[in-house]
């Protein structure tokens, strides 16, 4: 897929998305609105950190652009059946046990510290937990099948490193979650808010994912501003246990400033090449 192609398709999906928060503020009001936009620019926003680790997973292993679209569309439907089940727990959780948000909080302002500090580095995919624990209940073979996930060799059934990968995949967005559902709690704790963000801001992710692979280099300081915003969305919910609450129209406007000054701040110091082709 073409950068410019990828593109056109993140707006449409931003676009799709901007219909469906208009059409809950005809039917459901402009807080539930406003809560549906905190909810998934915190969703788009974080997702950027997931999609940097995809980057790095398929250029571990070599994987060609036409074979990472099927794993991108895999995930993505794993992703969507997973956060539903983690988001109704998540409130069933909350609404019996409020004192959770506090801990809640907590976890987001330590994953956000640990994020902006955390060095650069290349992991050696290849020697995954994962693939060692798949590998003892299943044979993987040595090399890519084409895109199957599958083989069958000397009567047995064998996955492929693109089987392994797609695990990989599934099992850092169940890590994602652990960070990004909460931090959508600090705006709403309606299922029906948080699902659908979460399902909107997730639709887009391959065609984000493609766009991010060509200019990822240049905004190098966009990692860091999304580690400022969980902190932030930490702090926010922190907040809750001295019964202060940050109004979303005001958590809206420090997201965006964050985000803003990360993008600018690498548009100005970057120096990786912008075009688009």
């Amino acid at each position: 897929m073409s950068t410019k192609k990828a593109l056109s398709w993140v707006l449409f999906w931003i676009g799709l998305s901007l219909c469906f928060n208009l059409g809950i503020y005809i039917f459901l009001g402009k807080e539930k609105a406003m809560e549906f936009l905190g909810g998934y620019v915190i969703e788009q926003t974080l997702s950027i950190d997931n999609l940097f680790l995809f980057l790095m997973v398929f250029s571990s292993f070599g994987i060609r652009q036409s074979s990472q679209r099927r794993v991108l569309n895999y995930g993505i439907f794993g992703a969507i059946v997973l956060r539903l089940l983690f988001i109704l727990l998540g409130v069933t959780i909350v609404n019996k046990f409020e004192w959770v948000l506090y801990i809640f909080g907590g976890i987001l302002i330590v994953s956000g510290i640990n994020m902006a500090y955390k060095q650069e580095e290349k992991d050696n995919f290849k020697e995954s937990k994962i693939i060692k624990v798949l590998g003892g209940i299943i044979p993987i073979t040595d090399t890519l099948e084409g895109d199957r996930f599958f083989v069958k060799k000397n009567n047995a059934l064998h996955a492929t490193p693109l089987f392994a990968i797609l695990l990989i995949i599934e099992f850092t967005d169940i890590l994602f979650a652990i960070d990004s559902i909460p931090a959508i709690f600090s705006i709403t704790t309606d299922p029906f808010i948080v699902y659908t963000s979460n399902i909107f801001a997730i639709l887009g992710l391959r065609s984000f994912y493609f766009v991010l692979g060509k200019l990822h280099e240049t905004f190098k300081y966009v990692k860091h501003g999304v580690a400022f915003i969980l902190i932030f969305t930490g702090i926010k919910l922190a907040a809750l246990t001295f019964h202060v609450e940050i109004p979303t129209e005001l958590s809206l406007g420090i997201i965006f400033a964050i985000l803003s000054i990360s993008v600018l701040a690498s548009v100005i110091t970057g120096k990786g090449d912008m075009r688009i082709n």
